[in-house]
């Protein structure tokens, strides 16, 4: 088998939540969460390996509710948040929630792979993320690279941002931001940049995306009509800090410099449907992954706009002092931005797609069916990229 091939994993439920496991940057590997009415909802924990391209894979019962959105500590490789539906009263409630894997899930797994899936043992609760005046979440982040100490939860139109103490097993809100506006305005998702200390938070709500400072929760931008439709995901780039790409229900995506909000620096048009993830690599930021329920994920090299134009670090500062530049000797011109590659191994929308926190060169998409394929940056590209 060539090893640029796809790895495929089929879940027997239907599932939308996908996460890498920040914290572990040695073993690859990422989470899901599915969606069953019926049965009890699973955590899989998916390792792959690279060598012998297998996957490795451990089940968790998750018996709180159907599983819309997975997201793991950086800091603490047991430890993750899910938003959930349960049915109470005959009313389905969103909720959110903190849980630590049980401390033996990794032993006896490779013995006999089949153990965890016919007595999967349990998630622990340690504690919820919803209180009598906020509940309906649709997303919880963390903190990027922090100490696993605090999460944002996007509630209705409520950002709350909480501490989290006692070893997770205690959360606190210590401070909140409201959508002021008319109607009544949800958020719809949201992004915690890793740039200027962690004190700035973008969300989406409807067709707007909105930026937070998170030290006084005020609104420091907005883009009003960012898409025709609504906006579905947001990612910063992990290398610009004020660059910040979204994607929507028009089939666009979108990159955008929050300094000048009025127009964005860049628009692709290759879905065909509604744009549901859009993902910056987090080392080679020219890198960009969109999955749409047009069954398919993209990858493109978005080179114009990434930290690298010429195909190696510049810093912005570098290029303004007007000196010649060493690299570009043979009168180089910048790269231009393409489509890399189209993965067409999904039958169905694709809902979420995630580079691996161990290794660059390899990411994970999930399509509603229970389909989690892994692929590789093609090797041509990653050569080019790296020589």
């Amino acid at each position: 088998m060539e090893d640029d091939a796809p790895v495929i994993y089929g879940l027997e439920f239907q599932a939308r939540a996908l996460t890498a496991q920040t914290a572990e940057t040695d073993a690859i590997r990422f989470l899901v969460g599915t969606q069953s009415l019926k049965f009890d909802n699973q955590i899989h924990i998916i390792d792959f390996d690279d060598e012998n391209n297998i996957i490795n894979k451990n089940v968790l019962l998750h018996r709180a509710g159907e599983i819309w959105h997975i997201g793991a500590s950086p800091a603490d490789k047991a430890v993750l948040t899910t938003c959930y539906n349960k049915t109470s009263d005959s009313r389905v409630v969103s909720c959110a929630a903190v849980w630590r894997m049980p401390s033996d899930w990794e032993t006896g797994s490779n013995e006999s792979p089949d153990d965890s899936a016919h007595n999967p043992q349990t998630l622990e609760l340690l504690c919820h993320l919803d209180d009598s005046a906020h509940s309906n979440a649709a997303c919880v982040l963390w903190e990027p690279m922090g100490d696993g100490k605090h999460v944002i939860s996007l509630a209705d139109n409520h950002a709350l941002l909480w501490d989290l103490q006692e070893s997770s097993t205690q959360a606190t809100v210590s401070s909140s931001a409201t959508l002021e506006g008319k109607g009544q305005l949800k958020f719809t998702s949201g992004k915690w940049s890793p740039h200027h200390n962690c004190s700035q938070l973008a969300t989406a709500n409807d067709t707007a995306i909105r930026g937070w400072d998170l030290r006084t929760m005020s609104q420091i931008y907005c883009i009003e009509n960012a898409h025709g439709q609504l906006v579905r995901d947001l990612d910063f780039n992990p290398n610009r800090q004020y660059y910040l790409a979204s994607c929507g229900d028009d089939c666009k995506v979108k990159f955008w410099d929050v300094r000048n909000v009025q127009e964005p620096v860049k628009t692709l048009e290759e879905h065909s449907h509604w744009v549901w993830s859009v993902r910056y690599n987090h080392s080679h930021d020219q890198l960009v992954l969109t999955a749409s329920s047009d069954s398919r994920l993209i990858l493109s090299n978005m080179v114009s706009i990434s930290s690298e134009p010429f195909g190696h670090l510049v810093d912005d500062e570098e290029l303004s002092e007007g000196e010649e530049n060493p690299h570009e000797d043979k009168g180089k011109e910048p790269l231009q931005d393409s489509v890399v590659s189209t993965f067409e191994e999904h039958e169905d929308s694709v809902y979420a797609a995630e580079w691996s926190s161990a290794d660059p060169w390899l990411f994970a998409s999930l399509s509603y069916d229970g389909r989690l394929v892994i692929n590789r940056v093609p090797r041509a590209l990653k050569y080019r990229i790296l020589l």
